[in-house]
C-alpha cells in the first residue's frame, strides 16, 4: 500500500508530467547512444576476436621476391614462433563477366591436402578445391555477392601474362580480409576488387615459384618479443628479396577495424556525457523550482514528525522516476540503434555473422550513469531545501530583487518597449539561470553542426582527393618495375589521352628511435594528373633533393622540415642513407612520402624505371580502353577513378545520412527539453505576475510575449555560442580521429551553421507554442489566491 508521501509523490509527477517527459528523452537519448556504442563496440571485438582465433589469424606477415620453401624452417626455430606458413600471393588483372572494367584480384595459394596452419578461410556455400584441379579458384564473398556470380561461374584472370580461366567452386572469407580494401584506396570496392584461394601447386606453375614461396605468415607464442622475431625474419629474408616484415597491427584490414573501433569507443564516451550532463542540469533547474513552490509543504511534512532524510528521500525518488522512465525508453531505443549500426557495418565488413549480444552490465552501467548523473543534478537543490528550518520554510519564499536594467542604468530606458523591459530585468535578476540555459540550448545547436560537419568533411575529401589531387581517369599498375617503354605502350592504347609515370617503393624511414613502414612516391616533375595539394588548397611540386612527408607521418617521426631521416629502402640494392626533409605537406589521406620519379631512381640507383602510371581518357573510347588493358600482359592493375568514387560516395554518404538523422533527432530532444522546461519554469515562477498583468488590462498575447520574449532572447543569444562550441567540438573531432589512414579536414560550411540555427529556432517555437497553450488557459482566479 502506498504511503502518504508516495502519495504526494504521484501527484507531483502528474502536475509536471511535460517537464519529466522531456527530461526523461534527453535522458533516454544518453542511455541509448550509451547502450549502441558499447554494445557495438563489444559485438565487434567478440565478432573480430572469435573468427580470428578460429581461423588462426597470423601475428606476423613478411613478402619477398622469391625465398626457397627450406627456409621455413629456420624462421620456425627462431624465438618465439609458435607456426609458420609460406604461400605464394600474386595480384593479377580480372576480365569478369558483365563488368567492362578490367578488375583487380590477388590470389593466394593453399595447400594441397591440408588445412592451412594460419589464416584459414571460412567456407560459406559450394565446396573446398579438389586435389590436382588448377582451375579451381575460392573466392571472397563480398566479390562473389557484388558481381552477382555463384558457384561454379568463371572469371579470366592474366597469369604471369597468359590467360587463365578460374572457375569458383567455393565462397568463403578469411581473416585477411574482414575489411576487403585495395592498398591505396579508401573504401571497399567489393565489385571491382576480389581474393581468390588456389591449389599451391598451380600457383607454382603459372609464375615459376616451384620449391619457392614470396608470402610467409608466422604465429607466435604469448612470450614472443615482436620487435626481435621482425628484426630476424627479415635478416632471413633479406637475401631473397624480402620487403620487410611487420606485426598484425600495420596488416591492412587489421588496421582499418582498428581504426573504426577507436573511433567508436570516443563515440560512446563523449555523447552520453553530453546527453546526461543536460539531464542533470534541467534536473536540477526544475527539482529548485518545485522545492520553492513547496517550501511550505516541506515545512508541514517537518512539523509533522518527517527527518530530513525522508523528505530528501522522498524527492530524489521523484528524480529516480523520471531516471527511471528515461530508461525505458533508452534501452530499447539503444538495442535498436546497435541492430541499424550492425546493419551497416555488415556492408563493410566480412564476417561469417556479427555477435550482438546487449549485456546486463552494458545496460545497468548506462542506467547507473544516468541516475549518478541525475543525482548530481538534484542533490544540491533538495540539501538545500529541506535543510531550512520548518518556522523559515513556513515563510513566503523572499521576492527577488528589483532593479532597473542595464538599459535603464545608462538611460536608454526609455526607449525600449515596456514588454521588453520586463524581459530583460527578468533575465538579470537570475543571471545564473540564464546562462545555464544559454548553454544548454547552444549544445544542441553544437550537436548539428557536429553531425553536420562530418559531411561537410566527407564532401571536402571527395572533391579534394578526386579532382585536386587525382585528376586522372585511371591508375595502371605492372606488375614489375620497367622501364619507360611501358609508358609508351599505354599512351597508344585506344582513348588514352596522356599518361604520365610514377614509382613508388617499400621503405622504412626512421629518426631515432621512431619509425615507420611507408611507401617512397616518385612523381614526375611538372605532373599534372597527379598533384600534390595540402588541405587549404595549394599546390606543391614534387621536392628536389629530399623529401615531402606527410605532416602526420612528420609528427609520428617527430622530425621537421628542414630535418633529415634515415630511409631503408626494402627493394632492390636496398639502399640506406640519411636524406633531408624539404617540406611538410598537410594531406588527408595515409602515411606518404614524396620525391620526383629522378631522384627516386637515381636513390635507388637504377636507371629510368617506373611501376605505375596515371592515365587521362576519352570517355567516348572507354570500352576499348578497358579492352585493351585487359589484354595487357604486364599489367597488374587497373583502378578506375569514377568507380573509386562512387564506392566511397555509396559506402561513406549512407552511413553518414543515417547518423545525421540520428544526430538531428538528438539535438531536437535537447533543444526542445531545455527550451520547453524553462518555457514552464519561468511560467509556475511568473504565473501570478501574468495573471495580474492579465486582470489589469493586458491580452492574452502580451503576456505571451513577455513570457516566450524571455524564451527567444535566450535562444537568440545562444545561437553564437552554438557556433563557437560547433566548431570547437568539430575541430575536437578532427584530432580525436586523427589516424594514421584517414584524416577529417576541418571544413565547416556556413550552409551547415544556417541548418543548426533554422533547427534549433524550429524547436524552439514548437516548445513555445506548447506553452502558449498552457499560458492560455491560466486560471486567473486560483493563481491570484494569496499564498500567504
Amino acid at each position: 500500500m502506498l504511503s502518504a508521501l508516495d502519495r504526494k509523490l504521484l501527484r507531483d509527477l502528474r502536475g509536471m508530467l511535460g517537464q519529466a517527459v522531456m527530461i526523461a528523452l534527453v535522458v533516454s537519448a544518453g542511455v541509448a547512444t550509451w547502450i549502441e556504442s558499447r554494445t557495438l563496440l563489444a559485438s565487434l571485438e567478440t565478432t573480430r576476436d572469435q573468427f580470428y582465433e578460429r581461423n588462426n589469424f597470423a601475428d606476423v606477415f613478411a613478402k619477398a621476391k622469391r625465398a626457397p620453401n627450406a627456409l621455413s624452417e629456420r624462421v620456425a626455430e627462431l624465438p618465439g614462433v609458435a607456426r609458420v606458413e609460406t604461400r605464394i600471393v600474386e595480384g593479377v588483372n580480372l576480365d569478369v563477366p558483365g563488368l567492362d572494367e578490367p578488375a583487380v584480384g590477388t590470389l593466394i595459394s593453399l595447400p594441397e591436402n591440408r588445412e592451412p596452419v594460419l589464416n584459414r578461410v571460412y567456407l560459406r556455400r559450394g565446396r573446398r578445391l579438389a586435389p590436382g584441379r588448377d582451375d579451381e579458384v575460392l573466392a571472397s564473398e563480398k566479390f562473389v555477392d557484388a558481381n552477382h556470380l555463384r558457384v561454379g561461374d568463371s572469371v579470366t584472370a592474366i597469369l604471369n601474362g597468359r590467360k587463365k580461366t578460374l572457375r569458383i567452386v567455393g565462397v568463403v572469407l578469411s581473416p585477411e580480409y574482414v575489411f576487403m580494401v585495395k592498398p591505396g584506396d579508401l573504401v571497399p570496392d567489393p565489385k571491382r576488387f576480389g581474393v581468390f584461394w588456389m591449389q599451391e601447386e598451380a600457383l607454382e606453375m603459372a609464375f615459376d615459384m616451384d620449391g619457392a614461396f614470396n608470402d610467409l605468415a608466422v604465429g607466435l607464442a604469448r612470450e614472443a618479443d615482436l620487435e626481435e622475431t621482425l628484426f630476424r625474419i627479415d635478416q632471413l629474408l633479406e637475401p631473397y628479396g624480402g620487403i620487410g616484415a611487420y606485426g598484425r597491427k600495420d596488416q591492412l584490414s587489421h588496421l582499418l577495424l582498428t581504426n573504426d573501433i577507436d573511433g567508436l569507443k570516443v563515440h560512446g564516451t563523449v555523447a552520453p556525457t553530453i546527453f546526461l550532463s543536460v539531464a542533470a542540469f534541467l534536473l536540477n533547474v526544475v527539482l529548485s523550482r518545485v522545492l520553492a513552490l513547496q517550501r511550505e509543504q516541506i515545512a508541514a511534512l517537518k512539523a509533522f514528525g518527517y527527518s530530513n532524510v525522508q523528505i530528501g528521500w522522498h524527492y530524489l525518488k521523484l528524480v529516480l522516476l523520471i531516471i527511471l522512465l528515461g530508461s525505458a525508453i533508452g534501452i530499447p531505443g539503444g538495442a535498436f540503434l546497435a541492430r541499424v549500426f550492425t546493419q551497416m557495418i555488415a556492408l563493410v565488413y566480412q564476417y561469417p555473422d556479427l555477435i550482438i549480444v546487449l549485456k546486463p552490465s552494458v545496460v545497468a552501467t548506462g542506467v547507473a550513469a544516468a541516475g549518478g548523473a541525475a543525482t548530481l543534478g538534484a542533490i544540491g537543490s533538495i540539501w538545500q531545501a529541506v535543510r531550512v528550518a520548518p518556522a523559515e520554510a513556513m515563510r513566503p519564499e523572499p521576492p527577488a530583487s528589483f532593479k532597473p536594467s542595464f538599459f535603464e542604468r545608462i538611460g536608454m530606458g526609455a526607449w525600449v518597449p515596456n514588454v521588453a523591459r520586463m524581459i530583460i530585468r527578468q533575465l538579470e535578476r537570475r543571471p545564473a539561470r540564464s546562462v545555464i540555459s544559454v548553454f544548454a540550448i547552444a549544445l544542441s545547436v553544437a550537436i548539428i553542426i557536429v553531425g553536420q560537419f562530418l559531411q561537410d568533411a566527407v564532401d571536402f575529401t571527395m572533391e579534394q582527393q578526386f579532382f585536386r589531387v587525382q585528376r586522372f581517369d585511371m591508375m595502371v599498375a605492372t606488375i614489375e618495375p620497367d622501364t619507360p617503354d611501358i609508358l609508351y605502350e599505354l599512351q597508344h592504347a585506344p582513348g588514352v589521352l596522356r599518361a604520365e609515370p610514377l614509382r613508388t617503393v617499400s621503405a622504412r624511414l626512421h629518426n631515432g628511435q621512431h619509425e615507420r613502414r611507408v611507401s617512397l612516391v616518385g612523381l614526375p616533375e611538372g605532373g599534372q594528373l597527379f598533384r600534390l595539394v595540402d588541405s587549404s588548397g595549394a599546390v606543391y611540386p614534387p621536392p628536389t633533393g629530399g623529401l615531402m612527408l606527410s605532416a602526420k607521418l612528420a609528427r609520428l617521426l617527430h622530425v621537421e622540415a628542414g630535418g633529415v631521416v634515415r630511409v631503408e629502402t626494402l627493394e632492390g640494392q636496398r639502399p640506406d642513407e640519411d636524406v633531408p626533409v624539404i617540406s611538410l605537406i598537410d594531406d588527408l589521406q595515409g602515411l606518404n612520402a614524396y620525391t620526383t620519379l629522378d631522384g627516386l631512381n637515381r636513390f635507388m640507383g637504377e636507371g629510368p624505371r617506373i611501376n605505375a602510371a596515371y592515365l587521362q581518357t576519352d570517355s567516348e573510347l572507354k570500352l576499348q580502353t578497358f579492352r585493351d588493358l585487359k589484354d595487357t600482359p604486364k599489367v597488374a592493375s587497373v583502378t578506375v577513378k569514377r568507380n573509386a568514387l562512387e564506392s566511397f560516395h555509396d559506402t561513406v554518404a549512407k552511413n553518414l545520412g543515417t547518423m545525421k538523422k540520428i544526430n538531428l533527432f538528438f539535438a531536437c530532444i535537447i533543444a526542445v527539453g531545455v527550451v520547453y522546461n524553462s518555457a514552464r519554469i519561468a511560467l509556475s515562477e511568473r504565473s501570478r505576475e501574468l495573471a495580474t498583468l492579465r486582470v489589469v488590462g493586458f491580452t492574452r498575447g502580451e503576456i505571451s510575449t513577455i513570457l516566450l520574449g524571455e524564451l527567444g532572447l535566450l535562444t537568440l543569444v545562444a545561437l553564437p555560442f552554438g557556433w563557437v562550441m560547433g566548431y570547437g567540438f568539430a575541430w575536437g573531432l578532427t584530432a580525436m580521429v586523427d589516424q594514421e589512414v584517414f584524416r577529417f579536414p576541418l571544413v565547416v560550411e556556413r550552409s551547415t551553421y544556417g541548418i543548426a540555427t533554422s533547427v534549433v529556432l524550429a524547436a524552439s517555437a514548437a516548445s513555445g507554442l506548447l506553452v502558449r497553450r498552457s499560458l492560455d488557459h491560466l486560471d486567473l482566479i486560483a493563481v491570484l489566491k494569496s499564498r500567504d
